[in-house]
């Protein structure tokens, strides 16, 4: 049987606060969605936009951090693995999915809550905010270095 590969990669603005809650061993867990935008021409040629929202769970001390740091507007890079699970609807209409990102990583882009004036101060490691698309060439991960495409 064939290895699987299920890496994906994100970069964008956060549509809400990061949610935080514990699991039941106390690891904390923090959810949050990202807002990814879509841009293309037509046929006519002219430049269509759309947003796609994608959810995002983080555990353990990345997850605090991120429930410290980050606010909604804020600009992430989110790398991590797609996971789907499923649930019985509470209106007894059957089973449904969902669909999320597994965090490994997430990295703080622009500025912190301190520069959206919220109440946490303190973090704003660069004060001003980054304009989209950020240059990738300066992103690594050396543990891909043995894929062969």
């Amino acid at each position: 049987m064939a290895r699987g590969f299920n890496k994906v990669i994100l970069m964008g603005n956060l549509a809400r606060d990061p949610e935080m809650r514990y699991t039941a061993d106390r690891r904390a867990c923090a959810k949050f969605a990202v807002a990814v935008n879509n841009t293309w021409k037509d046929k006519s040629g002219e430049k269509q936009e759309s947003v796609d929202f994608i959810n995002i769970v983080v555990f353990g001390p990345m997850a605090e951090s991120c429930e410290k740091y980050l606010s909604k507007g804020r600009p992430v890079l989110v790398e991590g693995r797609l996971h789907t699970s499923s649930y019985e609807a509470k209106d007894g209409t059957g089973k449904r999915y969902s669909t999320d990102v597994i965090a490994s990583g997430v990295t703080f882009l622009g500025g912190g809550k301190a520069d959206a004036g919220d109440r946490s101060g303190g973090y704003a490691p660069d004060t001003r905010d980054e304009d989209f698309p950020m240059d990738m060439s300066s992103v690594r991960d050396e543990s891909d270095a043995d894929i062969p495409f």
